[in-house]
């Protein structure tokens, strides 16, 4: 009921899964991905322990296929089933159960393995691998492109709904929250992957305000503006990217562009003023901020 693809970025240390599929918020069970072991998906007649048991057994010193092995065989279900494991020495292990509904099928290349089940044409699975290593760029977005390489080979039979992107760095932070890199997913939607594209570039442009409140707290303006000048460039119609950028510039000697930020952020949400007033009490922003909400707007 999916297709899915497992890929590394060595340069950056990253590991990753993309998913669709026409069911549900499918991308819950079918991705798994642990920093400093490797990556599980588990999909077709969805068995979700898979994806925790598989990451055991690698955590266990298993490789790959081992741990495949030792999972479908204490299975029942194993030929309805569609596994794919990666660990983080590049290998990657994949099962396609006999009785698994076609099209159904699996292929690994030299950085990646896709994997897919359902499907409209079993060209899927090699669109995937071929998208992914012949693209260029972050992760995430070589990820999506064999995505969209699958659907563009007729995708899941029964249409879209369901979509997820996950990325990891290969070995552990020592701070949980820093390893999710991107954790996104599309639960139901008409066009799940379109809707994925516009939720990477809004991640993007809410790690750059979140950059840009954490240099104006520590009292860097010029580098909190170049910040939140950068949100704003992904998401120009964001109107809370607006609400914060209207009081950085306004601290950076920009008083004209911070005051049509304001107005820009009042005409899509009129509860901005009220929030300003709040942040200024709370001593969040300088009294002064409060010029924001009673000049006129350009």
């Amino acid at each position: 009921m999916t297709y899915s693809i497992i890929g590394c970025d060595t340069e950056t240390g990253e590991i990753g899964i993309g998913v669709q599929s026409r069911w549900f918020h499918a991308g819950q069970d079918v991705a798994w991905i642990e920093p400093g072991v490797g990556a599980v998906c588990t999909q077709a007649f969805v068995e979700p322990s898979y994806g925790p048991g598989g990451l055991e057994l690698l955590r266990d010193g298993r490789a790959p296929a081992d741990a495949l092995a030792e999972l479908t065989a204490a299975d029942a279900g194993r030929d309805v089933r569609q596994v794919a494991i990666a660990d983080l020495a590049g290998r990657f292990a994949q099962h396609t159960g006999a009785r698994c509904v076609a099209a159904a099928g699996h292929v690994a290349g030299q950085s990646c393995c896709a994997q897919g089940n359902m499907l409209a044409s079993d060209r899927c699975w090699g669109a995937m691998v071929a998208a992914f290593e012949s693209s260029r760029g972050p992760l995430a977005d070589r990820l999506l492109a064999a995505l969209d390489a699958a659907e563009r080979e007729g995708g899941d039979a029964r249409g879209r709904q369901a979509a997820r992107l996950l990325v990891r760095p290969t070995q552990p932070t020592g701070a949980p929250w820093s390893d999710r890199i991107v954790d996104l997913g599309v639960v139901d939607h008409p066009q799940p992957l379109a809707e994925l594209r516009r939720l990477l570039v809004l991640h993007r442009a809410y790690d750059r305000l979140s950059r840009a409140l954490d240099h104006a707290g520590a009292g860097d303006l010029d580098a909190a503006a170049d910040e939140i000048d950068a949100a704003a460039a992904l998401a120009p119609d964001d109107d809370q990217v607006a609400f914060w950028r209207s009081s950085i510039l306004a601290g950076v000697g920009r008083p004209g562009d911070a005051v049509a930020a304001f107005h820009q952020a009042v005409r899509a949400h009129p509860g901005w003023p009220d929030y300003l007033r709040s942040c200024v009490e709370a001593g969040l922003l300088p009294a002064e901020a409060l010029g924001l909400a009673q000049a006129p707007p350009a």
